[in-house]
């Protein structure tokens, strides 16, 4: 039993392994492609009290990858669309 659960971890590691690599290989093949997503932007203020003020700030451009994977200091543009709102 032991045995199988080792070389399922181990498979499960190494598929992730692969997926990073082949994402970072593609990702340089097409020299970083980056794209746009407009994003909600909203301010949560603490007040008196353990109470909070939200405020919106706007919708603004945000810079992601391409990529399966966060790259170059940018999220993921899948990641990016399923999160249109961000909190500052």
């Amino acid at each position: 039993m032991k045995r199988w659960i080792l070389r399922i971890l181990l498979g499960a590691v190494v598929a992730g392994l692969l997926l990073y690599l082949g994402d970072w290989v593609v990702f340089q093949i097409r020299r970083g492609p980056v794209g746009v997503v407009q994003v909600n932007q909203l301010l949560a203020t603490p007040l008196k009290g353990n109470k909070m003020e939200y405020d919106f700030m706007g919708v603004v451009p945000v810079t992601c990858s391409r990529s399966v994977f966060p790259r170059r200091g940018n999220d993921a543009c899948w990641w990016v669309e399923r999160h249109k709102t961000q909190w500052e």
